[in-house]
């Protein structure tokens, strides 16, 4: 028996020799981990700190209801506090429900707002899809719009550039040589041209009008 012992204790001692020389082959922080023995949270649960709220150095965080449920978490009843005291009031609670439905609404709520978002979106896709449909159908006129616009305007800078130059013609006739377009003395002799011609217009005009009236005139004298 004492033999057996003795082998018992010899294979021990071996074993411990080898882990122990093993160990010395691991990482520092490895064999800190494995030694590392943490010190047990001392909670006074005999004598706890309990502030008192009448006091003037008493901190006001620790005068609060927060304050008083932590104690209470953490003593239970050798807190001293009243577990019903805890409790949210009336309006409190109401404020807290009312957040709850704000923020995490029923399913049938949160179901409701998904249709509503989804009918919106199809409404104002079908909008965007008809604006696009209805442009797209006035899109020939308003091309050819845009052409006839262009065509005018070369029309009227065609009309411009040979009117300009049948003045500048007539300023060297009158003349007898060329005058500067933005000479004081060309742009008298173009307003000149204008009333003439306006004076000219209002004379057809009338000759017109009376032409227009003389057959009128001969069959009520007949």
């Amino acid at each position: 028996m004492a033999a057996s012992l003795l082998c018992r204790r010899t294979a021990l001692l071996f074993d411990i020799t080898q882990l122990s020389s093993k160990l010395n082959f691991l990482p520092a922080i490895i064999q800190q981990v494995a030694h590392y023995n943490p010190r047990p949270l001392w909670v006074n649960i005999k004598n706890p700190y309990i502030p008192d709220k009448s006091s003037e150095k008493t901190p006001d965080w620790q005068k609060t209801d927060k304050y008083d449920r932590k104690l209470f978490g953490r003593y239970g009843l050798s807190s001293g506090v009243n577990p019903a005291k805890l409790w949210p009031s009336h309006a409190k609670l109401e404020e807290m429900i009312a957040e709850e439905r704000e923020w995490h609404p029923p399913l049938e709520v949160m179901l409701e707002n998904i249709a509503a978002r989804e009918k919106e979106k199809t409404e104002k896709r079908m909008q965007r899809e008809k604006l696009i449909a209805t442009n797209m159908a006035k899109m020939p006129k308003m091309v050819a719009d845009w052409k006839k616009q262009k065509q005018e305007a070369k029309q009227k800078q065609r009309e411009e550039k040979v009117k300009k130059e049948r003045l500048l013609a007539e300023a060297r006739e009158r003349f007898g040589y060329a005058l500067d377009p933005r000479s004081s003395k060309f742009k008298e002799m173009v307003d000149e041209i204008e009333k003439e011609e306006k004076k000219k217009r209002k004379l057809l005009k009338r000759k017109k009008r009376e032409d227009d009236l003389a057959p009128a005139s001969a069959e009520s004298s007949q």
